[in-house]
């Protein structure tokens, strides 16, 4: 994702009303969402609840999961899970591009140490006086 999407998805934007009829419920779910720590919407000088497009898609997954069955502590162990696993995921990514950098400069190094053959130097080896010409 850009920087201008990701940052317009992050963007708290919606009320409280707004957010709860894309979402297809009560404002007071929300609520009762937010005490349970499913969801944390930003808040104005005022104190009045802003909810962005990220907030509406966790919104829209709480309540996968609730159709599925889980009561709110079992969706809200499901979303540490899955936002623990997302982080990982992306400290991976950075690993592993670490390691492909580390791997690239390795290689660059054994080019370097490399010598022709024709230029590689030979250790001199005495004959022993036992053998035979």
């Amino acid at each position: 994702m850009k920087f201008d999407d990701e940052h317009r998805h992050l963007r708290a934007v919606y009320v409280i009303s707004v957010a709860a009829e894309i979402a297809g419920v009560h404002p007071q779910t929300l609520r009762v969402y937010e005490r349970k720590g499913l969801l944390d919407p930003k808040r104005t000088g005022g104190g009045s609840r802003r909810y962005s497009e990220a907030d509406i898609h966790r919104l829209k997954r709480i309540m996968d999961l609730t159709n599925e069955g889980l009561n709110l502590e079992g969706v809200k162990r499901v979303l540490e899970l899955e936002d623990e696993v997302e982080r990982l995921r992306g400290e991976l990514n950075v690993a592993e591009r670490n390691a492909q950098v580390l791997v690239e400069e390795t290689h660059k190094q054994y080019r370097r140490d490399l010598v022709p053959l024709s230029q590689a130097v030979v250790l001199f080896q005495q004959r022993s006086p036992n053998r035979s010409k």
